[in-house]
Protein backbone atom coordinates (compact mmCIF):
# COMPACT_ATOMS: atom_id res chain seq x y z
CA UNK A 1 0.00 0.00 0.00
CA UNK A 2 1.31 3.43 -0.95
CA UNK A 3 1.47 6.19 1.66
CA UNK A 4 -1.38 8.68 1.29
CA UNK A 5 -2.43 11.98 2.82
CA UNK A 6 -3.65 11.34 6.37
CA UNK A 7 -1.55 8.20 6.86
CA UNK A 8 0.92 7.86 9.71
CA UNK A 9 4.48 7.52 8.46
CA UNK A 10 5.85 4.00 8.95
CA UNK A 11 8.37 3.21 11.67
CA UNK A 12 11.90 2.61 10.51
CA UNK A 13 15.45 3.82 10.61
CA UNK A 14 17.95 5.49 8.32
CA UNK A 15 21.69 5.67 8.06
CA UNK A 16 23.16 9.15 8.59
CA UNK A 17 26.74 10.33 8.35
CA UNK A 18 27.90 12.14 11.48
CA UNK A 19 31.14 13.96 12.29
CA UNK A 20 32.38 10.73 13.92
CA UNK A 21 31.26 8.38 11.13
CA UNK A 22 28.16 6.36 10.27
CA UNK A 23 25.20 6.68 12.61
CA UNK A 24 21.48 6.12 12.54
CA UNK A 25 18.24 8.03 12.96
CA UNK A 26 14.80 6.58 13.63
CA UNK A 27 11.63 7.76 11.98
CA UNK A 28 10.45 8.89 15.43
CA UNK A 29 13.55 11.07 15.81
CA UNK A 30 12.92 12.53 12.37
CA UNK A 31 9.16 13.13 12.54
CA UNK A 32 7.89 13.28 16.15
CA UNK A 33 6.68 16.76 17.05
CA UNK A 34 8.12 18.29 13.87
CA UNK A 35 7.04 19.47 10.46
CA UNK A 36 9.30 17.76 7.91
CA UNK A 37 9.71 17.66 4.16
CA UNK A 38 10.89 14.16 3.19
CA UNK A 39 12.27 14.09 -0.33
CA UNK A 40 13.29 10.92 -2.13
CA UNK A 41 15.60 10.70 -5.11
CA UNK A 42 16.38 7.59 -7.16
CA UNK A 43 20.09 7.91 -6.45
CA UNK A 44 22.88 10.10 -5.18
CA UNK A 45 25.18 11.41 -7.90
CA UNK A 46 22.61 10.77 -10.65
CA UNK A 47 22.03 13.72 -13.01
CA UNK A 48 18.59 15.15 -12.10
CA UNK A 49 19.06 14.33 -8.42
CA UNK A 50 22.46 16.04 -8.21
CA UNK A 51 21.92 18.97 -10.53
CA UNK A 52 18.30 19.90 -9.75
CA UNK A 53 16.40 18.03 -7.06
CA UNK A 54 18.76 18.20 -4.05
CA UNK A 55 20.14 21.66 -4.94
CA UNK A 56 16.60 23.05 -5.10
CA UNK A 57 16.00 22.03 -1.49
CA UNK A 58 19.42 23.29 -0.38
CA UNK A 59 18.78 26.65 -2.06
CA UNK A 60 15.25 26.90 -0.61
CA UNK A 61 15.97 25.58 2.89
CA UNK A 62 15.48 28.99 4.53
CA UNK A 63 12.26 29.67 2.60
CA UNK A 64 10.92 26.27 3.71
CA UNK A 65 11.84 27.00 7.32
CA UNK A 66 10.10 30.38 7.03
CA UNK A 67 6.93 28.43 6.15
CA UNK A 68 7.18 26.30 9.30
CA UNK A 69 9.34 23.38 8.18
CA UNK A 70 11.66 22.16 10.95
CA UNK A 71 13.64 19.66 8.87
CA UNK A 72 14.25 19.04 5.20
CA UNK A 73 15.44 15.46 4.67
CA UNK A 74 16.51 13.78 1.45
CA UNK A 75 16.44 9.99 1.27
CA UNK A 76 17.94 7.66 -1.31
CA UNK A 77 18.49 3.93 -1.62
CA UNK A 78 22.23 4.33 -1.22
CA UNK A 79 24.59 3.50 1.62
CA UNK A 80 25.53 6.02 4.30
CA UNK A 81 29.03 6.53 2.84
CA UNK A 82 27.62 7.47 -0.57
CA UNK A 83 25.10 9.83 1.03
CA UNK A 84 27.87 11.45 3.11
CA UNK A 85 30.09 11.92 0.07
CA UNK A 86 27.16 13.29 -1.95
CA UNK A 87 26.39 15.83 0.77
CA UNK A 88 30.00 17.05 0.75
CA UNK A 89 30.10 17.14 -3.05
CA UNK A 90 26.87 19.17 -3.23
CA UNK A 91 27.73 21.52 -0.33
CA UNK A 92 24.64 20.53 1.64
CA UNK A 93 25.99 21.42 5.10
CA UNK A 94 23.20 21.41 7.67
CA UNK A 95 20.50 22.66 5.28
CA UNK A 96 19.25 19.17 4.36
CA UNK A 97 19.54 15.96 6.38
CA UNK A 98 20.68 13.15 4.09
CA UNK A 99 19.17 9.76 4.88
CA UNK A 100 20.53 6.45 3.62
CA UNK A 101 17.92 3.74 3.01
CA UNK A 102 20.53 1.24 1.88
CA UNK A 103 18.26 -1.79 1.64
CA UNK A 104 15.16 0.15 0.51
CA UNK A 105 13.34 -0.94 3.67
CA UNK A 106 11.79 2.47 4.40
CA UNK A 107 11.06 3.04 0.73
CA UNK A 108 9.20 -0.28 0.60
CA UNK A 109 7.31 0.56 3.82
CA UNK A 110 6.08 3.71 2.04
CA UNK A 111 5.09 1.64 -1.00
CA UNK A 112 7.20 3.88 -3.23
CA UNK A 113 9.90 1.57 -4.52
CA UNK A 114 11.07 1.67 -8.13
CA UNK A 115 12.42 -1.37 -9.97
CA UNK A 116 15.44 0.02 -11.82
CA UNK A 117 17.05 -3.37 -12.46
CA UNK A 118 16.70 -2.76 -16.20
CA UNK A 119 19.18 0.12 -15.78
CA UNK A 120 21.52 -1.88 -13.54
CA UNK A 121 20.46 0.08 -10.44
CA UNK A 122 18.40 -2.51 -8.55
CA UNK A 123 15.49 -1.44 -6.38
CA UNK A 124 15.42 2.32 -5.78
CA UNK A 125 12.99 4.89 -4.46
CA UNK A 126 10.66 6.79 -6.71
CA UNK A 127 11.16 10.54 -6.93
CA UNK A 128 8.77 12.10 -4.42
CA UNK A 129 8.28 14.64 -1.65
CA UNK A 130 6.07 14.22 1.41
CA UNK A 131 5.17 16.94 3.89
CA UNK A 132 4.89 15.33 7.33
CA UNK A 133 3.35 16.98 10.38
CA UNK A 134 4.12 15.17 13.66
CA UNK A 135 4.38 11.82 11.89
CA UNK A 136 1.32 12.23 9.61
CA UNK A 137 1.59 12.75 5.85
CA UNK A 138 -0.21 15.98 4.94
CA UNK A 139 0.95 16.24 1.30
CA UNK A 140 2.23 13.44 -0.95
CA UNK A 141 3.75 14.33 -4.32
CA UNK A 142 5.01 11.40 -6.39
CA UNK A 143 6.51 12.03 -9.80
CA UNK A 144 5.34 10.25 -12.93
CA UNK A 145 8.15 8.27 -14.60
CA UNK A 146 10.88 10.54 -16.01
CA UNK A 147 9.16 13.67 -14.65
CA UNK A 148 10.45 16.36 -12.30
CA UNK A 149 7.65 18.76 -11.40
CA UNK A 150 5.53 17.95 -8.33
CA UNK A 151 8.36 17.03 -5.94
CA UNK A 152 10.74 19.91 -6.58
CA UNK A 153 11.34 22.52 -3.90
CA UNK A 154 9.31 25.21 -5.62
CA UNK A 155 6.25 22.95 -5.83
CA UNK A 156 6.58 22.03 -2.15
CA UNK A 157 6.85 25.71 -1.20
CA UNK A 158 3.60 26.33 -3.07
CA UNK A 159 1.94 23.41 -1.26
CA UNK A 160 2.82 24.86 2.14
Amino acid sequence: MTIAVGDTMPSGSFGVMTDSGPGSMTSDELFAGKKVVLVSVPGAFTPTCSMNHLPGFVDNAEALKAKGIDTVACMAVNDVFVMGAWGKDRGVGDKVTLLADGNAEYTRALGLELDATGFGMGIRGQRFAIIVDDGVATHVAVEAPAEFEVSKAEAILEAL
